[in-house]
């Protein structure tokens, strides 16, 4: 107990040891009253009808650099996220496609109470992805935050009760890709259109640009979408959930029912 406690009191000191440093100490950070040059750039670029050309006619500027500004950078870096899950199933092999021992979770209560709390969360997900070119957010925080409804439902009724209602490897696997094909497609839908309209685009092209005519409508019927900006969301979002979903799948078989079945599948040590 008075190690613990010693602990304890250890970390709150470090604390505040570190804060103190880090706004009035000798390591204070300088926060400037005015933007920075790239700063106004980004605010009065984002969105802005006036000069649609140079602008990725999204208000929410975060999501505007992610995917107009920067849209390769966040490309290579949402590769590196699915090589990780692709390396994680590799080490699972042998497993993924079994059906898991019965299972009976947890109590009548714990199961009501998730799959209520379950439901919120799907919602609050989606409402993050599709309001992420508006609001902070987008397709990998609403992703991921769907995940946890995945989380939640394992713990309370178990693997094997998944499997029945067809949340298993299988269709975690089919829907990301089917969210990463659709992640392709939305970054090449105007390069795509463009050659066969027999004229220019980029990869990640939003709204038309200087010698490159093309490009998705921001709004439709008076509804903001920001182009492809919304497209990308959607598919990152969905990926991201089932590729988290068949990282936990993998992840909850136990231990014994693993080892058996890996060993199985490749003959022995």
């Amino acid at each position: 107990m008075g190690s613990r406690l010693l602990a304890a009191l250890s970390m709150c000191a470090m604390a505040l040891a570190l804060a103190y440093a880090l706004t009035v100490g000798v390591f204070s950070i300088y926060i400037p009253i005015e933007l920075r040059p790239l700063a106004k750039i980004l605010v009065t670029s984002a969105y802005n009808e006036s000069t649609p050309l140079f602008s990725s006619m999204t208000p929410e500027i975060v999501t505007a650099v992610v995917w107009d500004y920067r849209g390769i950078d966040t490309f290579f870096e949402v590769a590196v996220f699915y090589v990780a899950i692709v390396a994680t199933a590799a080490l699972f092999r042998g497993i993924e496609r079994s059906a898991p021992r019965t299972s009976v979770g947890l109590s009548t209560i714990v199961r009501t109470v998730t799959r209520i709390v379950a439901l919120m969360i799907v919602v609050v997900g989606s409402a993050i992805i599709l309001h992420g070119h508006l609001t902070p957010g987008g397709g990998f925080q609403g992703g991921a935050t769907i995940a946890v409804a995945v989380a939640l439902a394992l713990v309370a009724y178990g693997l094997a009760k998944l499997v029945e209602h067809r949340i298993d490897y299988e269709t975690s696997l089919k829907v990301r890709s089917l969210g990463l094909l659709g992640l392709s497609l939305s970054a090449c839908i105007a390069l795509i259109a463009a050659l066969i309209l027999n004229t220019n685009a980029y990869v990640f092209q939003n709204q038309p640009k200087t010698y490159a005519p093309i490009g998705l409508p921001y709004a439709v019927d008076g509804v903001l979408i920001s182009g492809t900006v919304l497209l990308l969301n959607i598919f990152d979002g969905i990926a991201v959930a089932a590729g988290f979903a068949l990282l936990l799948i993998l992840l909850s078989q136990p231990e014994d029912v693993a080892r058996e079945r890996v060993l199985s599948s490749e003959g022995g040590e």
